[in-house]
């Protein structure tokens, strides 16, 4: 009896084994990443001492479908150039075109496929192009995409932001409103939300965006990882020699649909002590189930 029992239990470990590794298989690997805009103050890490380190970073780890905050146009073109298998969809937070910064997504052209893309304002008058809202101090934007997974032929959403620095209204507000707009554009479907909230956990914006009393809130992958976090919990160095803080003010959230987080990092590579950006970027792998 033992051995016929100690036989079932191997024999259900193999098959859970072999059913996550073909999950995995169809997996997609999504990332956050704030690049640091190209400023010239910056010095050594300036953006041109410094993209050649964010591609390579997003080659090596190949993500299908990166949340980029802070990429002026140049930038965007720089990685364009750079990453080959992607393109991008996301406007100027000035203009709604090429002026200012972008909430830019690219995706890996080879497994998914654009379906449809726009861009809101964090305002009270989302659909101004240009428009400040609350007490924010620079025009905030969300840039959004939806997709189709050549592969597993499920469709999903990627919602990307960056929230106001100075202004506790405007990322208070602006957590409310994002919220509002993924229920109302994606409806049940599967999201995934990535972003520099400019918002420790325990901060009033996130708060709104976790509260489990709300029916639109949402879920930090890192704490649904299967395997426990990798890297450091702070996402922000500000270029110095190891991350400031304990605390991450850039996230993963997922909504809707069956997602299962397999792993969710924080990457800090460097280069003779030089990094990517200002920011680590933070990675998910992820699989949609049926």
């Amino acid at each position: 009896m033992f051995i016929m029992k100690k036989a079932t239990s191997t024999f259900l470990l193999c098959l859970f084994i072999a059913v996550s590794a073909m999950a995995q298989d169809n997996s997609l690997q999504v990332m956050t990443f704030n690049i640091r805009y190209n400023n010239a103050g910056d010095s050594i890490n300036a953006w041109p001492n410094r993209k050649d380190k964010v591609s390579s970073q997003i080659l090596f780890h190949h993500p299908h479908t990166i949340g980029l905050q802070e990429a002026l146009w140049g930038q965007i073109t720089d990685l364009s150039e750079a990453l080959t298998q992607y393109k991008h969809v996301g406007v100027g937070r000035d203009d709604g075109d090429k002026k200012g910064e972008l909430s830019a997504i690219f995706y890996d052209t080879i497994r998914l496929q654009l379906l449809d893309s726009k861009t809101f304002w964090l305002s009270e008058t989302p659909d101004k192009v240009g428009s400040k809202g609350w007490d924010a101090m620079l025009p905030r934007i969300v840039t959004y995409a939806r997709f189709r997974d050549r592969k597993t032929k499920k469709e999903f959403y990627h919602f990307n932001t960056h929230f106001d620095h100075r202004g506790p209204i405007a990322r208070r507000e602006s957590a409310k409103l994002l919220l509002q707009k993924v229920d109302q554009i994606a409806g049940k479907m599967p999201v995934v939300i990535t972003g520099d909230f400019n918002s420790k956990p325990n901060d009033e914006p996130i708060q709104v965006i976790v509260d489990t009393k709300n029916p639109l809130h949402l879920k930090d992958a890192k704490f649904l990882s299967k395997t426990p976090h990798y890297g450091p919990t702070s996402t922000f160095s500000g270029f110095q020699a190891k991350e400031i803080g304990t605390e991450p003010i850039d996230y993963i959230f997922l909504k809707g649909g069956k997602w299962t987080v397999w792993q969710h990092a924080c990457l800090t590579q460097s280069w003779a002590g030089l990094f990517a950006s200002d920011h680590f970027a933070q990675i998910a792998n992820l699989t949609l189930d049926k």
